[in-house]
């Protein structure tokens, strides 16, 4: 299960995903207001999405007996972190001044991570429909 690539694509992704929960995606202020950070946890709906893409990543791990469901659940997980790099521009129009933290790029980092674990399952598949053919 380890040595399959698309295994530390997913952890990647899983990792990444519970980590910008809590760094700052943009830094702005609205009117007089001092500078703050708007992360992962200051939306409840951004919250929800980022944990569900995370924990989809996680038990997309262990489903490589299921290549065909382990690809749908994939595909559901880029598009929610896509999803979520939505959110997060349109949440950070509210804010009169300020500009996109360094720490964005993990967000931006989550889509790319989950096409290259679909590229291993479907290396994968193709592999093991090849065998297949063989016998």
């Amino acid at each position: 299960m380890i040595q399959r690539m698309q295994t530390l694509w997913l952890l990647a992704a899983a990792a990444c995903g519970f980590t910008s929960l809590k760094l700052p995606f943009y830094i702005g202020s609205i009117g007089n207001a001092p500078a703050e950070s708007f992360t992962g946890m200051s939306n409840t709906l951004l919250m929800i999405l980022i944990v569900a893409a995370a924990i989809l990543a996680l038990v997309t791990i262990f489903l490589y007996s299921n290549r065909p469901l382990q690809m749908k659940l994939a595909f559901a997980g880029l598009g929610i972190s896509i999803l979520n790099i939505v959110l997060y521009f349109v949440d950070s129009k509210k804010y009169d001044t300020g500009g996109i933290a360094f720490f964005c790029v993990i967000s931006f980092l989550i889509p790319f991570l989950f096409v290259f674990a679909l590229r291993g399952i479907y290396k994968d598949e193709k592999l093991v429909k090849s065998v297949d053919r063989l016998r």
